[in-house]
């Protein structure tokens, strides 16, 4: 008998303000922002396979992600980056090995994208 599922649910970020932090990660994904703050402080943003949970009770300037928690998967890697950039968002590196490089949320996360 499996106790659990062999499967994560979600990953949850701390960030310090959830109705700007929802926003941002809606817009950068272009998801619908109409989905219900839970709690008035957790936003779950529905993604294919794992989703991203949005916290603003767990926020804590030491909380934040220094490394990446996940990553955002990509076909294409140049596009991508170049999608962040017009959308003024803050690299924290280049793209690297042809493959990935790294990205700063509002709330200065380290999230990763890679190429599939």
């Amino acid at each position: 008998m499996n106790i659990f599922s062999n499967s994560i649910g979600g990953v949850f970020i701390p960030v310090s303000n959830i109705e700007a932090a929802r926003d941002w990660y809606c817009d950068i994904l272009d998801l619908p922002t109409d989905g219900e703050i839970f709690f008035g402080h957790i936003y779950v943003l529905p993604l294919n396979g794992p989703n991203i949970v949005l916290d603003s009770k767990i926020y804590a300037p030491e909380n934040r992600y220094k490394v990446p928690a996940f990553q955002l998967q990509t076909d294409d890697i140049n596009k991508s980056y170049e999608y962040l950039k017009e959308k003024n968002v803050q690299t924290t590196t280049e793209i690297e090995n042809g493959h990935w490089f790294n990205f700063k949320d509002l709330d200065g996360n380290i999230i990763m994208v890679c190429k599939n």
